[in-house]
């Protein structure tokens, strides 16, 4: 069960939008006003963490904050909007104090974050070694200590890593077992960290709400295999990944797809949150499947759409969308 329990609600302002004080949201996109300790609506989904916005950037305002836990794993996660439109996100344990966060593209914002919480900083999880994601590790862990996690493979890349893992190692955040999934195609040393007890998945920049990472390293085929293995978890799986692309990533699913009836209402609703200026992140397997033009290669209209050949598999029609989305 999920339960908020703070009185206050963080939200950031998007610069096209206003957003209403006193306003959280359910990863089921149902908004909730929280006055004096009473929360008012219902959640359709309970056992998905809440996500809130905590911290500050360059284009985005914060209003008041908001914490809330995942009571059957005792995480937190907590999003913190970074540079234009990056996500970094902070891991509290209840049980233990311990806090972490997943890739941190700047340290002020949560510096900002960690002091209004009166948190210490344990940890900093990478998902790969761009400096984006990791452009606040060598601040925050030289004024917390941290310790700096990452790939094996990207050892001399990663600012400050003290831990490098490999594919298909477990390693634990306080009492949370988190598994290790190398995917490679960004880049050749990325990997996600899957949260198993929380339902959670950090992707970076292998798989975004309705996208995937351009493939700076990769090839198609490596892309499709890291894909693949994150759509093999459970469809309830929350995605958090790097950056809020989801808006115009729409755009261009439904411009090769657009009679996919899933994906008109799931574009409708993001153009909707987007308009309040509220984060479409995290998003579910399940709507991913139904809607992600990556996750979909077999689509009959997206394949005659772009002129993919019946005769090509599905790691070239990956690199055909792929082609298509960078000239979008």
């Amino acid at each position: 069960m999920q339960m908020i329990s703070k009185a206050s609600c963080t939200m950031a302002a998007f610069p096209c939008s206003k957003v209403r004080k006193r306003l959280c949201v359910w990863p089921s996109m149902r908004q909730f006003c929280l006055r004096k300790g009473l929360v008012y609506g219902f959640m359709r989904l309970l056992s998905r963490p809440l996500k809130t916005l905590r911290g500050a950037s360059r284009s985005l305002r914060v209003a008041e904050f908001c914490s809330v836990s995942n009571m059957s794993s005792s995480l937190q996660i907590e999003l913190v909007p970074c540079l234009r439109d990056n996500y970094a996100y902070l891991l509290h344990d209840v049980d233990t104090g311990t806090v972490g966060v997943v890739d941190p593209s700047e340290a002020s914002p949560l510096i900002n974050a960690l002091s209004r919480k009166n948190w210490n900083l344990n940890y900093i999880l990478n998902t790969h070694h761009h400096y984006d994601h990791t452009g606040g590790n060598l601040e925050l862990k030289a004024r917390y200590g941290a310790k700096v996690i990452g790939s094996a493979l990207d050892r001399d890349r990663i600012p400050g890593i003290d831990i490098v893992l490999n594919n298909g190692e477990k390693w634990m955040f306080a009492g949370h077992e988190v598994h290790v999934i190398e995917t490679p195609g960004h880049t050749q040393g990325h990997i996600s960290f899957y949260f198993p007890g929380s339902g959670a998945i950090f992707t970076g920049d292998t798989l975004f709400s309705l996208s995937c990472g351009k493939l700076f390293e990769g090839t198609p085929e490596q892309m499709l295999s890291s894909l693949k293995k994150i759509t093999s978890l459970p469809d309830d799986t929350n995605i958090y990944c790097g950056h809020e692309y989801t808006l115009s990533n729409s755009k261009f699913a439904l411009s090769i797809e657009p009679n996919n009836e899933a994906l008109q209402s799931y574009a409708a609703h993001v153009a909707q949150l987007c308009g309040k200026g509220l984060p479409t992140i995290p998003t579910t397997l399940k709507i991913e499947k139904a809607c992600n033009p990556f996750l979909r290669t077999s689509s009959t209209e997206i394949r005659q759409t772009l002129g993919i050949p019946v005769t090509s598999d599905d790691a070239e029609a990956l690199g055909i969308i792929r082609h298509a989305k960078d000239n979008f």
